[in-house]
């Protein structure tokens, strides 16, 4: 299983959950593969940011070797399962890879805990430290359903 997670700038949430899903993976001893990946270039190269890391290191999970990259149409070559974080992201990526046959492997994260639902991962960017800790924990809850539905 080959997953990738999209986000805005890739990061904040996106690799909030990069790191909350691998770390998820090796827990249950699951040979996945997990990326992430922004759909603008603004931050490509740098790592996630600072809240990102400090949240994720306060529950075990170190992220800080991450870099920020940038969402291609191939993705949707590489990858069994891509999933975005909010609706911004979803028209970025179809407009991104349009025509391509893969983009129905494309579904909102929040998709996984509830179904059809559509919801978005709040982006915590805009606010300050305490923002990260609630879309963390909805990451988890998710990550925690993906393992459960494809392992």
């Amino acid at each position: 299983m080959k997953i990738l997670i999209v986000c805005l700038g890739n990061i904040c949430r996106s690799p909030i959950a990069e790191g909350v899903l691998n770390h998820k993976i090796r827990r249950h001893g699951l040979s996945w593969e997990v990326a992430s990946a922004g759909t603008n270039g603004y931050h490509t190269g740098e790592p996630p940011h600072e809240y990102s890391r400090k949240v994720c290191n306060r529950h075990g999970i170190d992220i800080s070797s991450q870099r920020a990259r940038r969402f291609t149409a191939d993705a949707l070559d590489r990858y069994d399962k891509i999933f975005v974080m909010a609706s911004d992201v979803h028209r970025d990526v179809c407009r991104i890879a349009a025509g391509h046959p893969g983009l129905a492997k494309v579904d909102y994260f929040l998709n996984e805990l509830h179904p059809g639902s559509n919801q978005e991962v709040p982006d915590p960017w805009y606010g300050d430290e305490t923002g990260y800790l609630p879309v963390f924990e909805m990451i988890e809850r998710t990550c925690e359903a993906i393992i459960k539905k494809y392992q």
